[in-house]
């Protein structure tokens, strides 16, 4: 008879653990453009492959700021050429979600950045929810044709869209009212992004994300918060992960036992990130997320 010697720890993970723990370990660390803005397009994506970063989020304005002198093409090919793979496009159009009468302007912009990060080989794009203005309970009914139609032009360039609910909007600055539109607009070529900051930040409670159903967020970002009053915390109150005092590690083992196990990108947009040398920045961010991605199953 063979005796195997099964860890202690497994015997202790029930299956559903078990899983999760999988789950996590597929959970592709990326980084975001927003992080190194300052060194553009190409420098900034040179910089990252060199530190070891394999998955990225180009942004479209340093993706025009390059098209100006270059092509399509060749913003394509520093991916290529680095081995970089491109997992979401952070479009910069805004006013796709909530019903506004600047709608159908937004939606031909939309189109523009489909059709360029498509052609750079994304999955998806995103949006997030910014606006300011007021709205009613009925805007909510009226704004599923405008996410319906945004997820048809998406699924016409083969792309998913995601909706980034931002914890000072007035129309979706929570889970659970991105998950309640998510599940009325009822269509596959729409999801939910979740960031860490805006989600412990914001209106959401923990145990919100009980709520998720596997399939429903689509994209995550990674991002720590400043030790702050919360009234206090604005998108230059982002720090590295695990520089912050954020719960992250329990946000993120609940984000995988609700069925997440795609890329995670680090946004950042405090100068002092931004204007760093894109390779020593990455360096730092992989060394720091990596270790809070497995730290919840310690």
């Amino acid at each position: 008879m063979v005796l195997l010697m099964v860890p202690r720890r497994n015997l202790l993970l029930t299956p559903l653990a078990l899983a999760a723990e999988a789950a996590a370990h597929k959970m592709k660390l990326s980084m975001h453009q927003f992080t190194s803005a300052g060194a553009g397009y190409r420098k900034s994506l040179e910089g990252w492959a060199k530190a070891g970063i394999k998955n990225v989020e180009p942004s479209s304005g340093l993706l025009e700021d390059f098209l100006k002198v270059d092509s399509l093409a060749n913003a394509k090919r520093v991916l290529t050429d680095n081995g970089l793979q491109i997992v979401s496009g952070a479009i910069g159009t805004t006013g796709l979600w909530e019903p506004n009468p600047k709608f159908a302007e937004h939606l031909e912009e939309f189109k523009k950045r489909c059709a360029q990060f498509a052609e750079l080989g994304a999955p998806l794009v995103y949006s997030p929810c910014v606006t300011t203005a007021k709205f009613t309970q009925d805007d909510y009914a009226r704004s599923l044709q405008n996410i319906r139609q945004v997820a048809e032009v998406a699924r016409q360039f083969q792309l998913k869209v995601a909706a980034e609910f931002v914890r000072n909007s007035t129309f979706m600055a929570s889970l659970p009212t991105a998950l309640k539109l998510h599940r009325e607009a009822a269509h596959p070529n729409f999801g939910i992004l979740f960031d860490c900051y805006h989600f412990w930040s914001g209106p959401s409670k923990m145990e919100d994300m009980d709520l998720i159903r596997p399939g429903e967020i689509i994209h995550a970002h990674l991002n720590d918060t400043q030790d702050l009053p919360r009234e206090l915390l604005d998108l230059q109150s982002r720090v590295v992960p695990g520089d912050g005092v954020a719960p992250l590690a329990k946000i993120l083992r609940k984000l995988v036992d609700r069925g997440y196990s795609g890329p995670i990108s680090v946004e950042l947009f405090l100068a002092k990130y931004q204007q760093a040398d894109p390779f020593e920045m990455a360096k730092e961010i992989r060394v720091k997320s990596e270790a809070t991605l497995h730290s919840f199953f310690k």
